[in-house]
């Protein structure tokens, strides 16, 4: 049974007198243990849904449609043996289903802050701004530790809070130092450290590794990988660096335009990709495993999701596109079925599926894709 399931998640920003759809209806699951990556290029929608998940939208945004179960509720929803209250189940004006799940969407400000931390903790994109620059790193880690559990003295939540900082390779002793005085590196742990601090079930990582060298942002893959199997979390990794999730990953989504273009098995999407968007992402990024001549590009610019085309989202990018991407933006099809020469639309999220109209013809535009006249077609036909 999945830890986290997103059903049809749209997410849109009010803009003047507009909306932007910066998410439009996506789907997915997270199994515990497992860690699932959204790739992509920036402006996608990637952080907006993970920040989405916990109400850490900006003012302007809100989630529009769609469903996030988790499986777990509140406490105060909870009976003695931390199971859903049959009379909260049985209740319409509860969010919570009978498998246990609770739809984190309907959940409102007070109630989401039980969430945060205590089950799904946020590693943010910038982890400067993360941490408060006037309190001691330590203090901030004791801070998020005794909101949750308000019972741990400030004694006992001080040395969880230098054992963590131990944990992801701080003295901790530093854990009296202000952010200021640790180096980029050390503030990331320090973040890691603190999103760790209630043993949260889901750890979402906005862009760990950004502007890190390339020693720095091993370690800090290699400590999230440590912490997963010494705690079992899922982690829910975004990025727009395909090594990285090539790297961490075992389920992948390839986003673009707010939509899922692609997703399944890491080595199925990256290995045997079965959308335009994903074979161009791979041409545009360098490669150590084989001769690698000059990069191909992916012409244009992403869309405007300001009152979006009905269309594929990848349409004016496309050399692949067909009238019927003009007019619809394609379901998800079973990739496996697609290459048996008919196309299914897949129920199973966990399977390798594209949103692609031509994902029956798959050997074609892999051919093709690798050549950059395919691409250069594109601009000379705008």
């Amino acid at each position: 049974m999945s830890l986290l399931e997103v059903n049809d998640l749209s997410i849109q920003y009010e803009v003047d007198d507009d909306e932007v759809h910066a998410v439009d209806g996506v789907d997915f699951s997270i199994d515990r243990g497992e860690t699932y990556g959204f790739v992509g290029e920036s402006g996608c929608g990637k952080t907006t849904l993970g920040k989405s998940l916990v109400h850490l939208l900006d003012s302007n945004g809100f989630i529009a449609d769609g469903e996030i179960w988790f499986d777990g509720t509140l406490p105060q929803w909870e009976n003695d043996r931390g199971e859903p209250r049959r009379d909260v189940i049985e209740n319409d004006q509860y969010p919570v289903r009978e498998d246990g799940k609770t739809d984190l969407a309907q959940l409102d400000n007070e109630q989401i802050r039980d969430v945060r931390w205590r089950n799904i903790a946020l590693i943010p994109q910038s982890a400067m701004n993360a941490l408060n620059p006037v309190y001691k790193v330590g203090d901030q880690i004791v801070e998020a530790i005794r909101r949750h559990e308000p019972n741990t003295s400030v004694e006992e939540a001080d040395t969880r809070a230098r054992d963590l900082l131990e944990r992801v390779g701080i003295d901790p002793d530093r854990a009296d130092d202000y952010a200021h005085q640790f180096s980029g590196g050390m503030k990331q742990r320090a973040v890691i450290a603190m999103a760790m601090a209630c043993n949260p079930d889901i750890l979402i990582a906005d862009e760990p590794t950004t502007a890190l060298d390339v020693i720095i942002q091993d370690r800090i893959l290699d400590e999230l990988d440590e912490l997963q199997e010494e705690f079992n979390v899922s982690i829910l990794v975004i990025s727009h660096d395909i090594s990285v999730m090539a790297e961490i990953c075992d389920q992948l989504a390839v986003m673009y335009g707010g939509k899922i273009m692609e997703s399944g098995p890491k080595a199925e999407v990256f290995q045997e990709s079965a959308n335009p968007y994903t074979l161009g992402l791979k041409n545009s990024f360098p490669t150590v495993k084989q001769e690698q001549s000059e990069l191909v590009s992916i012409p244009g610019s992403p869309p405007t999701l300001l009152d979006p085309d009905p269309g594929c989202r990848f349409v004016d990018r496309c050399p692949f596109a067909v009238d019927e991407c003009e007019s619809s933006h394609p379901p998800m099809y079973d990739v496996a079925d697609a290459e048996g020469g008919r196309r299914v639309e897949g129920d199973d999220e966990k399977s390798h599926r594209s949103a692609c109209y031509r994902v029956d013809d798959l050997e074609t535009m892999r051919t093709e894709a690798s050549k950059e006249e395919t691409w250069q077609a594109i601009t000379q036909n705008h």
